[in-house]
């Protein structure tokens, strides 16, 4: 049986923390800041935690060493 191998991509997006949870950067801030209300940019600021079962996912078949 071969080894799993990360994926290359998830690797660059995600990160466990020590409890186990994923960290993520929030979705919507890459262009067209301007069309967005201020409240959205504001609460999309910084880094959330991916919720449990999307992150059930990513440590399964995406980061399977994390």
């Amino acid at each position: 049986m071969p080894k799993m191998k990360t994926n290359s991509g998830a690797k660059k997006r995600f990160r466990l923390t020590a409890s186990g949870k994923v960290k993520m950067g929030p979705a919507n801030k890459r262009h067209g800041m301007t069309k967005r209300p201020q409240k959205m940019i504001r609460t999309a600021r910084g880094i959330t935690i991916m919720k449990e079962m999307d992150a059930k996912v990513v440590k399964k078949y995406l980061l399977p060493n994390g």
